[in-house]
């Protein structure tokens, strides 16, 4: 019974091939053939962009701070003498142009060996100093040396106002500096730069003065015209004596009307472009080299020196503040 019902097992053989009817039962891959008929090469060309262009617009550009640098010297009244700073540099210290700089320096200097007197038969006197004293060189003292600080033209009126306000009884009178009692025939109009004095050993320039709108002015001045100190009541020293040689170079001056080694303590006036007298350029440099205890002194009747270089221009200052040089009230009075 067991065998009756026990299937019977299948044949060997019959497994073998029925496993391999199945493999080759299975499609093969047919190979693929691929014929490359044409090959495009594409080769990225960059697009050339025109460079931008941009139109120059003249500015005055911040001189570097070179003590001996004379301004330019004007030939008219209606001539624009350049910035003693020709070059730097906008509000940066780095000094920039200084090929441009070494030029224009040569150039005045011939200016000067020129045109200047080499000597002169004048004699001055010097005085003690009293108070005040300086923390740079003078040469590098950019309340000293109007070149150090530089200027710039300015568009402003050039002509005299009545300013408001306060008026000392004695101030020093422009006036004098040309032809005392004529009225004054003003060139270009200038601001003079502003002084940082914590951004390097020696201060650097800053932004021109605003206030106020003119800090230095062209005053038109015949050919080898005598140039004298502005003119004060007030001696600051025995003898006649009214103002103090605080700097000089070849062609400009800075006077202080007190004894003080410095600008704090009262008036100072710059002259610029100008031939200063020989034998007090001597005098001043000699006294200075010394120790700066005694310096020149200046009377009103005597000539510091020559307006053989065009226009001159006049600065002045009370305690260090620059001061509009067209107020009629102060400097030029009767005017």
């Amino acid at each position: 019974m067991w065998r009756i019902q026990t299937p019977p097992r299948p044949d060997p053989r019959l497994i073998g091939l029925a496993v391999r009817a199945t493999l080759y039962a299975l499609p093969t891959a047919t190979p693929q053939r691929i014929i490359v008929t044409q090959i495009v090469v594409v080769t990225a060309t960059p697009t050339s962009t025109p460079a931008p262009t941009f139109t120059p617009t003249p500015t005055f550009t911040a001189p570097p701070t070179r003590p001996s640098l004379p301004a330019a010297a004007p030939t008219s009244v209606a001539a624009q003498p350049a910035s003693v700073e020709t070059p730097v540099e906008t509000t940066t210290v780095t000094p920039a142009g200084a090929a441009a700089e070494e030029q224009q320096v040569a150039v005045g200097e011939a200016i000067s060996a020129t045109k200047c007197p080499a000597v002169s038969a004048q004699q001055f006197a010097v005085i003690p100093v009293s108070g005040g004293g300086l923390a740079h060189p003078a040469e590098l003292h950019a309340d000293l040396n109007l070149a150090v600080r530089g200027y710039q033209p300015v568009a402003a009126a050039n002509a005299l106002f009545d300013f408001d306000g306060p008026v000392d009884s004695d101030p020093p009178q422009l006036a004098g500096v040309l032809a005392p009692g004529e009225a004054p025939h003003f060139g270009q109009t200038f601001q003079v730069y502003d002084w940082d004095w914590q951004c390097a050993p020696h201060g650097c320039r800053a932004q021109p003065l605003l206030e106020p709108e003119v800090s230095l002015i062209a005053l038109a001045a015949a050919p080898d015209a005598r140039v004298s100190i502005p003119l004060r009541h007030q001696p600051i020293y025995a003898d006649g004596f009214k103002a103090l040689v605080l700097y000089a170079e070849a062609t400009r001056i800075t006077l202080g009307y007190t004894r003080e080694d410095g600008v704090t303590g009262g008036y100072v006036v710059h002259i610029e472009n100008f031939c200063v007298d020989p034998a007090l350029l001597a005098l001043y440099t000699a006294h200075a080299a010394a120790g700066r205890t005694e310096l020149p002194a200046v009377r009103d009747d005597e000539s510091i020196g020559v307006a053989a270089l065009g226009d001159i221009l006049v600065a002045v200052r009370d305690r260090g503040a620059f001061l509009d040089p067209r107020s009629r009230r102060n400097w030029w009075q009767g005017q």
